[in-house]
């Protein structure tokens, strides 16, 4: 019988030591989706930037996005990081060298990528089965509205859409991105043809777009609206259909947002009448 105790108290202890119980989350997103696995107790660090939900706001702030504070990291002695993207890979391998394990998530390119990433993020904390419940609920969602944009499209043809990240350069929403997927999905069609997201006011003008979408990302936009209005010809000025998101909504979704997110650009692609 002492011999089975033992047993399984090894057991025990080796499973529970496959989850992490002290997590330090490097980016505003994976904060976010911590919460939404219901991981808030594990996080004992996190970024300035994290600050949704509001909760996420109290826990100990170990640097920036780009910078972090390495030795506050290893006084806080997590069993686990989680990077971001935008994580520097030397402060990454500064980390691995403390003997801190770090887990580096890229940057999801689309929404199937948005939610195979949290389906990791799951089983890496130990709640795989609460990811898959909220995946199923998410694509089922956009799955949902999506149907319902086609039949307005059977009506009323997908409308051109330019969306506005970033400005001096001008820059956009590539083919290749989740926003590309917002648009898509909310039955509209992606103008930019670019491989790189930078473009010009000249190849707007001459694409004729019925709707301009402005992140709010680091952009004066009510200055970008005036700029926009000066361009009399595009059915978006015309029509008054110049449009300002949140950029954390628009370009830092977690499955849940997106989703949320989507059935917003459905509303200004659609609006009511």
């Amino acid at each position: 019988m002492k011999i089975f105790l033992i047993l399984m108290l090894g057991f025990n202890f080796l499973y529970s030591a496959d989850f992490p119980d002290r997590i330090i989350s490097l980016g505003p997103t994976l904060t976010e989706q911590l919460y939404l696995l219901n991981a808030q107790d594990k996080i004992i660090g996190n970024t300035i930037y994290c600050k949704i939900p509001e909760d996420a706001k109290n826990k100990e702030k170990i640097g920036t996005i780009i910078e972090q504070d390495l030795e506050k990291i290893f006084a806080l002695k997590p069993d686990l990081v989680i990077a971001s993207s935008m994580t520097n890979p030397k402060t990454i391998k500064k980390l691995n060298n403390l003997g801190i394990k770090v887990i580096q998530f890229s940057y999801a390119k689309n929404f199937n990528e948005i939610c195979r990433q949290f389906l990791e993020l799951g089983e890496i904390i130990g709640n795989r089965k609460e990811a898959e419940k909220i995946i199923e609920k998410v694509r089922g969602n956009v799955e949902l509205i999506k149907k319902k944009t086609m039949t307005k499209n059977s009506v009323n043809a997908g409308q051109k859409v330019f969306v506005q990240i970033g400005a001096k350069p001008l820059f956009t929403a590539t083919k290749d991105s989740f926003i590309n997927d917002f648009i898509e999905f909310a039955g509209g069609v992606n103008i930019a043809n670019t491989k790189t997201g930078f473009y010009s006011i000249e190849e707007v003008v001459a694409q004729n777009p019925d709707v301009i979408i402005i992140a709010t990302m680091g952009i004066a936009v009510e200055e970008e609206k005036k700029i926009w209005k000066k361009y009399k010809t595009i059915n978006a000025v015309e029509n008054n259909r110049i449009y300002i998101v949140d950029s954390y909504k628009l370009c830092s979704p977690t499955p849940v947002s997106f989703a949320e997110t989507l059935n917003e650009i459905v509303e200004i692609l659609y609006p009511k009448k």
